[in-house]
């Protein structure tokens, strides 16, 4: 079938369906009527409408299958393939049905005679209430352009099944059902923060009433008066965000703009048009297939893309319908903390910041647009916390923790006053140690530590002056790519250099080349092998730098023309061999030669380090270390490394300790060869951040870390109370008798000197 007949097919069914919505008939007489002129456009021999009631898939209209089999054949939710589809909200299509591991065959239907099958959910308000099914004697899949269809149809059953009030209403999705309980609700802490505030729901549920268009040129007209509006928004708002030009949200704006000029997307929609939809139809029917795209989708950047495509969704038809009003138009009247389901970054711009508290959200992640422009606003968010909007009604009070990543809805007495305690104690102690912003990190026995910080934005390097610390060890210089949709230019790279380097002033600034690849994946640069099973451990950083010099040298000449007259340190990480290292170096080194030769300003003085992650190349820091300007050891990555032990795995995080003898133990080998040839190392990571762990490295010799900002306090404060000479003696005793618990035994030890450990 090409587009053009499935088009055509999609038309003719919505018109047949118009005239059955419009009929006097009882709701089964149209189901069955349903069925047949679905079959008969599509020229499918049977076709099937199951509807969830009472939890159970039954079968309500057929045509091809046996008629005793209505409302006596049910299913589950995730029996069969009807159940499966059901469950997931996804589409099956299959050229031989009984091959499918869930396949659940149903004597009383006789569709044993039948080899191929397709479906496709029916969704109403975002729920699967129901499944719409074709089948075939023939084995043979379905095109693409008749599943298109069968979504386009599925859609408006799902308005007729509505209308009819043949919805199953569980009491999970009724006012009456929800709890009303006080309640804990746990997720992903996306940016650290606590907040307290009535819940507001950022978008009201826009109810598509009519979903058959009677005039489709009027309905094309609709779309391009709103596109032109939703352009005209984001324009404006890109201009006045009001947290300031230029940095990472900047450049998330820019690739949320060029979806709002995506010439495609209006093509999609106004093919949906074309097969009969009205615009708000058309708009949705689009958005069913962007968020199946999505459950597709394992690469979290593409899929972030595509969340943002939802937001513009979203956006786009609450002004074809003329429902602009969500909370952030209608305002913050109260304190408030934010609830959705996914949220784009520039729907987050448009509230008001002295009255928002914090953000919720069923989805997010990390690396998502929204949580780099909440992290810019100084919004806590908590992601990934499931039925969120289900569980919690408009108005209800809440207390946000994200630092302790969770969120109580409807808190008891005894809720609040441990929320406002936690919420007093960790006000007072940033107070505290917010004193010591300009105390100098020096021990007891005087031993001057040096305490850098960690970045990754252009935000993030005002956190120097902000907590005292004495410079950047790590810039994380891979964060503009991975918020891009394409490449970034050497410009743009230089200018976001030249940015951080000016902030800094006359700190030092370490700039870490592209760690991209492996679970850092990017759209436009793709692994051309076999999916990686180890991305950790894969195609990534240097590895790939050094694969694709154009990439590196392009960034070698962003940074040698951001440093003119000033010094450059730069890094490279996922170093495995020496000879790495030299290659890099000579990249860079070549790219200062042409520039010197094409009478560029260069830098006054460059330094070039690598990252200890891989533990192989501890075994060759003799042939490396003559080389080197400086060490720095990434501690996450190498301790995986060194465990066999995927950080990430939620079921391995508590059972290998950084404060384990083996990992001391290596890291002291490595400091002592470091000092033999004079070169400084530094630890960069979370355990140069914790105080115990980072009390352990001053004692193997570790006088330089790189830390998260929010950290520096606090180390300080334990630098300040502690006697390095004396530990360092007794880590010496441990390392070479290590205790049965090396950790309870540094605590003790602390607290019998009073060392501060937070």
């Amino acid at each position: 079938m090409s587009f053009a007949d499935a088009t055509t097919s999609a038309r003719t069914i919505l018109t047949g369906l118009h005239d059955v919505m419009a009929s006097r008939s009882h709701a089964q007489a149209k189901l069955n009527r349903v069925v047949e002129i679905i079959g008969e456009a599509l020229s499918s021999e049977v076709c099937s409408i199951y509807l969830l009631r009472e939890g159970v898939l039954e079968l309500y209209a057929t045509r091809g299958l046996k008629q005793e089999a209505v409302h006596v054949t049910k299913l589950a939710m995730g029996e069969g393939l009807v159940g499966v589809i059901a469950k997931t909200g996804r589409i099956l299509n299959l050229d031989e049905a009984t091959t499918h591991p869930d396949f659940a065959y149903k004597e009383e239907t006789g569709e044993e005679l039948y080899h191929s099958f397709a479906g496709v959910p029916i969704v109403h308000h975002e729920r699967a209430v129901g499944v719409l099914a074709v089948q075939h004697a023939d084995p043979r899949p379905y095109d693409d352009v008749e599943i298109e269809a069968l979504q386009t149809v599925a859609m408006v059953l799902a308005e007729l099944i509505a209308n009819a009030e043949l919805i199953d209403e569980t009491p999970a999705d009724s006012e009456a059902g929800r709890a009303t309980m006080a309640m804990r609700l746990d997720g992903q802490k996306l940016v650290l923060g606590m907040g307290e505030g009535i819940a507001v729901f950022h978008q009201p549920r826009i109810n598509i009433e009519h979903t058959v268009a009677d005039d489709t040129e009027a309905e094309r007209q609709r779309v391009y008066q709103a596109f032109r509006k939703m352009r005209e928004q984001i324009d404006d708002m890109a201009k006045s965000a009001e947290f300031g030009v230029g940095g990472d949200h900047a450049d998330v704006l820019e690739t949320y703009k060029m979806f709002a000029y995506d010439e495609g997307w209006s093509r999609r929609i106004n093919a949906a048009i074309d097969s009969g939809l009205t615009a708000e139809a058309a708009i949705e029917r689009v958005q069913q297939r962007t968020r199946a795209r999505m459950h597709e989708i394992d690469d979290p950047l593409l899929a972030e893309r595509m969340h943002d495509l939802e937001d513009l969704s979203n956006r786009l038809i609450r002004i074809v319908a003329g429902q602009l009003g969500t909370a952030a138009q209608m305002g913050l009247r109260d304190d408030s903390i934010l609830i959705a389901r996914n949220l784009g970054p520039a729907e987050l711009l448009e509230y008001d910041k002295r009255r928002l508290k914090g953000v919720v959200l069923e989805e997010g992640s990390l690396t998502a647009h929204v949580t780099i422009v909440a992290r810019a606003m100084g919004v806590p968010v908590l992601g990934r916390v499931k039925d969120v909007r289900r569980l919690i009604n408009e108005g209800d009070e809440l207390l946000l923790d994200a630092e302790e990543s969770c969120l109580y809805v409807r808190p008891s007495a005894t809720m609040v006053e441990a929320f406002e305690a936690r919420l007093a104690r960790r006000q007072k102690q940033r107070e505290e140690l917010r004193s010591l912003r300009d105390a100098e990190p020096v021990t007891v026995d005087g031993r001057r530590m040096t305490v850098m910080i960690n970045a990754g934005l252009r935000d993030d390097v005002e956190a120097v002056d902000m907590v005292g610390a004495d410079g950047v060890g790590l810039f994380r210089t891979e964060f503009q790519f991975l918020v891009s949709a394409t490449l970034p230019r050497r410009e743009r790279q230089q200018r976001l250099y030249k940015d951080v380097i000016e902030a800094v002033g006359d700190k030092p600034i370490v700039f870490r080349t592209l760690d991209i690849g492996g679970d850092k994946a990017v759209p436009y640069l793709r692994n051309d092998g076999a999916p990686e099973e180890n991305p950790a451990m894969g195609w990534r950083a240097l590895r790939l730098a050094l694969d694709r010099e154009g990439l590196m040298k392009v960034q070698a000449r962003a940074l040698l023309e951001a440093t003119a007259g000033k010094t450059l340190r730069v890094m490279f990480p996922m170093v495995s061999e020496p000879w790495e290292f030299d290659e890099a170096r000579a990249l860079f080194e070549a790219q200062r030669v042409w520039l010197e030769d094409n009478h560029h300003m260069l830098p006054t003085h460059i330094y070039y380090g690598c990252m200890l992650e891989v533990p192989a190349l501890a075994e060759m820091l003799d042939v490396l270390l003559p080389h080197l300007d400086f060490l720095s050891i990434g501690t996450n990555d190498l301790t995986q490394f060194l465990f066999a032990a995927d950080r990430a795995d939620p079921r391995l995080a508590d059972r290998y300790d950084w404060l384990s003898p083996a990992i001391l133990r290596f890291l002291r080998r490595i400091v002592i060869q470091a000092k033999e040839h004079e070169v400084p190392v530094t630890v960069c990571g979370e355990m140069g951040g914790r105080t115990l762990e980072a009390m352990a490295l001053i004692g193997i010799g570790i006088e330089q870390v790189s830390i998260t900002p929010a950290a520096v306090g606090a180390l300080k404060a334990m630098i300040r109370s502690l006697d390095a000479g004396a530990l360092r003696q007794r880590m010496e005793e441990w390392l070479a008798q290590p205790p049965d618990d090396l950790r309870h035994a540094l605590l003790d030890w602390a607290e019998t000197r009073s060392v501060a450990i937070s």
